[in-house]
């Protein structure tokens, strides 16, 4: 029978052949991992498991596979996942990216999805794996291994991409299940596994939407911080300059309508839009939502709201949201930036100065921040100072033309050439 070609060999020559490419297939994962780390690029980086597949294992599936499913060569019966390397992602999200970055590197023999056909009351989960080729880059020494014969190039490795939660159930669920060939008949016990798989599955879902959420939520912010910096920077320097119109947020998230992150979205996209009252009066309904334990969050909205009002050319009621803002969060080194700015724009240069110097002496790694305090250096007659600010925020990285009119200013003042 055809079948009867795979156990020709004893259990004992099957070990030998076997265990003999052990640190072979090892340096071949190693090099496999090396070439992952350096080109997956995700937003937060997987971790990685390699792992030979144990004898025990191996044989088992041996035996239990028809003729057509292996191939044997010069002894050693092929298996795809004798070489497996998980990918360990954050998100959902992280998957579909990785697999793209793969196919991109390495030459693809199958991709599979698997627990895709399970019912929802079944347990399971859901794992991509990847067949690729392995390259001769990834290839060890033939020198290193010359007692080895040279194996096949339909030589795989499997790589599976999960996110953590998956692999944490794939690691209980081999030890429960597969492991000791055991499925639960007794339902109770049926539902829990259902029910735990469930659990993860939402799990992972949920921690998606908070991902989207808070990419969302930190474009608006970044939006609503440049936009503040060019309202500065135009009543500074006495400027206009035409407003672009925000993107739609466009929701993906569930997030119940009217909590307080949803209102924090609505509010800063309102801010962003142009819709200051609109986005004081979402701000002022946060304040009036929360109680006063929740100093994180009162400092939060009080800053965005004096940015807010800020941008209404409220200044005073500006600098009164960021003083309580700043009760709340001593340690907040934008919004003492933000009040030196109000203070600059008021022409009360020294109080400008004592703000930018208390966010300094946070975070002394802020270009602007030096920027500012040199332009209000200069105000008040300290030309040394400013010109130890100006070259402190230009080695940071500011614009060296933005700087260059108070640099002119400076080396007329100290006499000097540029």
């Amino acid at each position: 029978m055809e079948s009867e070609k795979i156990f020709i060999q004893s259990k004992e020559k099957i070990k030998n052949n076997y265990e003999a490419y052990s640190e072979y297939f090892t340096e071949i994962m190693q090099n496999i991992v090396k070439v992952l780390q350096e080109k997956i690029s995700l937003s937060s980086q997987p971790t990685y498991k390699a792992r030979v597949k144990s004898f025990k294992s191996y044989y088992k599936k041996v035996l239990r596979l028809k003729a057509e499913e292996s191939k044997e060569t010069e002894g050693l019966i092929y298996l795809t996942d004798m070489m497996g390397i998980r990918m360990i992602c954050s998100f959902l999200e992280d998957i579909n990216i990785a697999l793209n970055q793969i196919k991109q590197i390495f030459e693809i023999k199958e991709v599979e999805v698997k627990g895709a056909e399970k019912k929802f009351s079944e347990f399971g989960y859901e794992s991509i794996h990847v067949l690729v080729k392995i390259p001769e880059s990834c290839k060890p020494d033939s020198t290193k291994f010359k007692d080895l014969k040279p194996l096949s190039d339909e030589l795989v490795c499997e790589i599976q991409i999960r996110t953590i939660l998956q692999d944490a159930w794939a690691e209980v669920e081999h030890e429960l299940i597969y492991k000791t060939e055991f499925s639960p008949f007794d339902k109770p016990l049926r539902r829990k596994l259902a029910s735990l798989n469930a659990s993860l599955t939402l799990a992972d879902i949920t921690f998606q939407e908070i991902r989207d959420y808070q990419k969302k939520l930190q474009k608006e912010l970044e939006d609503r911080r440049k936009s503040f910096y060019n309202l500065a920077d135009n009543l500074l320097n006495e400027k206009t300059e035409k407003k672009e119109e925000p993107e739609d947020i466009n929701r993906i998230t569930p997030f119940v309508q009217g909590t307080i992150d949803d209102m924090l979205l609505s509010a800063i996209h309102a801010h962003n839009a142009g819709k200051l009252e609109e986005a004081v009066e979402i701000y002022t309904k946060i304040l009036n939502a929360v109680n006063d334990e929740d100093k994180n969050v009162i400092a939060v909205i009080r800053k965005h709201r004096g940015m807010a009002y800020f941008s209404m050319n409220k200044f005073e009621d500006a600098l009164a949201d960021f003083d309580i803002s700043i009760q709340y969060d001593p340690k907040a080194y934008r919004t003492y930036y933000y009040k030196g700015i109000v203070y600059s724009i008021l022409k009360k240069y020294p109080e400008s100065i004592d703000n930018f110097t208390k966010s300094l002496e946070i975070n002394k790694f802020q270009a602007h921040t030096h920027f500012r305090r040199a332009m209000a250096y200069f105000e008040v007659r300290e030309y040394e100072k400013s010109m130890s600010d100006l070259n402190a925020a230009i080695n940071l990285g500011m614009d060296v033309e933005e700087c260059k009119p108070l640099q002119e200013k400076l080396t007329k003042k100290f006499g000097l050439s540029m």
